[in-house]
């Protein structure tokens, strides 16, 4: 007698599934408010004014490329129980860094701000001693962690309904490389800097409700937006060894226009 589990498939069972695959470019990135302390550096130092605005505005739009989280469990074995059958136990959740790729806008802001936080917290012999920079004895000094770390920052994968999501929220996040940027007097290309975050924990959330906030999808619509053009502009930049007027490409992004979108996330 044939096994009732086991049945020929039908087409309908392969589109039921292939139809209603996840796809990979529908996310959006959002960086809660910086520590005052590193808003007075990025401020002082690197001449960064509007820090919050630009974080809830415009960076998260300008992240091209992200990564949802890796984590894993730490195990230990147990040998001598005289079962003659060895077995491991979870001790530790592990994770990993994560890593994000921005479009560097004409003026360098998100390239700065990186720059700016992790120069902060290396920056103790500064703030703290008065230590310049230019100074012969000048030696680096760690900050306290809860003066560099965000409280929160958030990768939203979502699919074209935008109703079905997936809220990823990291929880005590620094930056902690900056990976090299290669320039060069060939054909000239958009500009990319990759990041790579640390974090203490993630936590998973599978029911968001951003989907019944209208400030939710025009941030989507503008971060597609913002992908669309810098894809197009990178088509028609010039072969030679000028750059070109590229700043069209971030004209959407830096319209004063544009409300707060990320404020209700």
């Amino acid at each position: 007698m044939a096994n009732s589990l086991v049945r020929k498939l039908a087409m309908k069972d392969a589109r039921d599934l292939m139809g209603n695959l996840a796809q990979t470019n529908h996310y959006l990135v959002s960086f809660s408010t910086l520590k005052d302390t590193i808003k007075g550096h990025l401020r002082s130092k690197f001449e960064i004014g509007d820090l919050d605005n630009y974080l809830s505005r415009k960076a998260g739009i300008l992240c091209s490329e992200a990564s949802l989280p890796s984590s894993s469990l730490a195990t230990g074995e147990v040998k001598d129980n005289f079962m003659g059958i060895p077995q491991e136990f979870a001790h530790t959740r592990l994770y990993t860094d994560i890593d994000f790729t921005f479009y560097v806008d004409n003026d360098y802001t998100n390239l700065r701000i990186f720059e700016g936080w992790i120069d902060y917290i290396t920056s103790g012999s500064e703030s703290e001693d008065g230590v310049s920079e230019l100074d012969d004895n000048y030696y680096r000094r760690v900050m306290y962690p809860d003066d560099y770390k965000v409280r929160t920052m958030r990768i939203i994968k979502f699919e074209r309904d935008y109703k079905q999501q997936l809220e990823y929220q990291f929880i005590n996040a620094f930056p902690k490389l900056i990976t090299a940027i290669p320039v060069s007097y060939g054909q000239a290309d958009i500009l990319k800097v990759s990041v790579s975050f640390n974090y203490d924990r993630y936590i998973v959330n599978p029911k968001g409700n951003y989907s019944t906030k209208p400030s939710f999808k025009k941030a989507i619509d503008l971060s597609l937006d913002a992908e669309n053009f810098a894809v197009e502009k990178s088509k028609v930049l010039p072969a030679d060894n000028t750059i070109g007027d590229t700043s069209s490409t971030f004209a959407i992004l830096t319209q004063p226009a544009y409300p707060n979108l990320l404020d209700s996330i």
